[in-house]
């Protein structure tokens, strides 16, 4: 019963995955699935060692590139703080390099003037460019080319 060996083999594999999250066991342990069938067909040792061989080779030369390469992109959508930058702002107090505060998406925030020589009335529309902690980094609307 090779092929119960082969499927063993797998799980090992599959949970060293879970545990590392490196793609190579996983890819390893489909190798190992794949190599359980081919033994469950009655290919003897050689070819189930060829099996396991060239679907090991396939995972980690074909897969894992591809798959790395869309681990490495960065998200289309912005959370969090990061996806208040570039919104729109009305300023509750005026806003100064070190203090002031703003109202951005319904919500009160501390503000300050990302160029420190600004002064921003109540009022004004302002443009969040950063993010500091709890604390907006803005710019006037006006001023923005």
């Amino acid at each position: 019963m090779p092929w119960l060996a082969w499927l063993v083999a797998a799980a090992a594999l599959g949970a060293a995955e879970f545990f590392t999250l490196t793609l190579v066991f996983g890819l390893l342990a489909g190798a190992a699935l794949v190599t359980a069938v081919v033994s469950g067909l009655g290919i003897g040792l050689a070819g189930q060692l060829v099996a396991f061989a060239a679907a090991a080779a396939a995972g980690l030369v074909v897969v894992r590139p591809v798959a790395l390469r869309h681990m490495a992109q960065a998200p289309l959508t912005h959370e969090g703080s990061d996806a208040l930058i570039g919104k729109r702002a009305e300023v509750m107090q005026e806003v100064t390099a070190f203090h002031g505060l703003i109202r951005l998406c319904g919500e009160e925030w501390s503000a300050r003037a990302l160029d420190e020589s600004h002064v921003i009335p109540a009022g004004a529309l302002v443009d969040v460019m950063e993010i500091e902690g709890a604390t907006a980094i803005v710019y006037p609307r006006e001023l923005l080319p």
